[in-house]
C-alpha cells in the first residue's frame, strides 16, 4: 500500500478525507473533500470531478485503516492514490490546521 507522512504534504496537496460525518464536524484539514467510507462508492462520481487529473489523491482517516482500504480501492481503479500514514491523530499533532465545520479550530475526534 502506497503511503506518505503528514511532514510531506505540500501545501495545495488534495486531500481526501473519509472519516465520517461527525468525525468530520469536530475537525477536518481545511479544503479537503469529504467523502465518509461509508458513502463511498455511492459518491466516487465525486471524487473523480473534483480530483486532479494528473495528480495524486492522499486519503486521510483518523489513524490510517480506513484510508488505506479507500486507497487501495482507488489505486485497483487506476487512481494514483496514496494513504497518509498516522491520519489525522499525527495531521493535528504535528500542529496542522484542523477546523471545524465552522471553519473555526477545531479538533480530531
Amino acid at each position: 500500500m502506497p503511503t506518505v507522512e503528514v511532514g510531506d504534504l505540500a501545501d495545495g496537496d488534495f486531500l481526501l478525507d473519509v472519516r465520517e460525518d461527525d468525525e468530520w464536524q469536530a475537525g477536518h484539514a481545511e479544503g479537503a473533500l469529504h467523502i465518509p467510507i461509508s458513502d463511498f462508492v455511492a459518491r466516487y462520481g465525486e471524487l473523480t470531478e473534483a480530483a486532479p487529473q494528473d495528480g495524486r489523491v492522499h486519503v486521510i482517516c483518523r489513524s490510517g485503516g480506513r484510508s488505506a482500504q479507500v486507497a487501495m480501492y482507488l489505486v485497483q481503479q487506476g487512481i494514483d492514490a496514496v494513504n497518509v500514514d498516522g491520519g489525522m491523530q499525527v495531521w493535528a499533532a504535528v500542529g496542522r490546521p484542523v477546523v471545524n465545520a465552522e471553519g473555526q479550530p477545531g479538533f480530531v475526534l
